[in-house]
């Protein structure tokens, strides 16, 4: 499995993570992850839309609740556009925060049973076992169009771009 260092940074610290780097332009791998309901989910599922993927290390911090709240809110007005936000949270932990902060306008996923989409994608930190920050734009084709590594993960993603790049989908 290939592994990059000094690719990204935890408050200064860089971290090594795990698997392939993707790149806009590459066919989307599928992927095996887990709802909050415990049911598997693949990319696959999406087939024919348009998919945001939000990817954040923890929804119980400042910077991912607000990452996942902001593309929350964008989902509700977007059309044919599925908006998943991904993390190593267990489900039962995504089923409280999305209770709580009326998380209805996307998908929250859990990677944590095979790190399947964080081994594929490349977001995988070793050290801690949780998913780096970014973002993913994958057409109706499953053709990445833009990818984010946050290069330090206590900062935000740039989700003016992002959504720029859906909003030409």
């Amino acid at each position: 499995m290939e592994r990059r260092n000094n690719f990204v940074t935890m408050k200064g610290n860089p971290v090594t993570l795990l698997g392939t780097e993707i790149k806009v332009g590459s066919i989307a791998p599928d992927f095996t992850a887990v709802t909050k309901e415990l049911q598997p989910f693949a990319l696959s599922d999406l087939n024919g839309k348009v998919k945001l993927i939000s990817i954040v290390p923890s929804i119980d911090t400042g910077v991912c609740d607000l990452q996942t709240m902001t593309f929350n809110e964008e989902a509700g007005k977007l059309k044919n556009v599925a908006v998943i936000t991904i993390s190593m949270d267990l489900p039962f932990a995504l089923g409280r925060y999305c209770a709580t902060k009326g998380i209805e306008n996307s998908v929250t996923l859990s990677d944590h049973r095979d790190a399947s989409f964080g081994k594929a994608y490349g977001f995988l930190i070793d050290e801690l076992r949780l998913l780096t920050r970014g973002v993913l734009v994958i057409d109706e084709n499953n053709v990445v169009k833009h990818v984010e590594y946050v290069k330090e993960i206590t900062e935000h993603p740039d989700y003016d771009r992002a959504l720029d790049v859906v909003s030409k989908l």
